[in-house]
């Protein structure tokens, strides 16, 4: 393997952990969990999962806009 495909790989690894860091941060508002409401909670989590369903989405299209 060769140095720039090495790099590359490193990274896409820590974008991937800082988006979905950020993508939290953002569902939650900037708030902790443990002072959250249960209200927020929920909230913090639909929004987590609904992010999560925009990322399969982006990752299906791309994959159809391949053929």
């Amino acid at each position: 393997m060769d140095m720039n495909r090495l790099i590359n790989m490193v990274i896409r690894m820590v974008m991937r952990r800082g988006m979905k860091a950020g993508i939290d941060y953002a569902a939650r508002r900037g708030q902790d969990p443990k002072t959250m409401t249960p209200e927020e909670r929920a909230k913090a989590g639909e929004a987590k999962d609904l992010a999560g369903k925009a990322r399969k989405g982006v990752r299906l299209a791309k994959r159809m806009g391949r053929f």
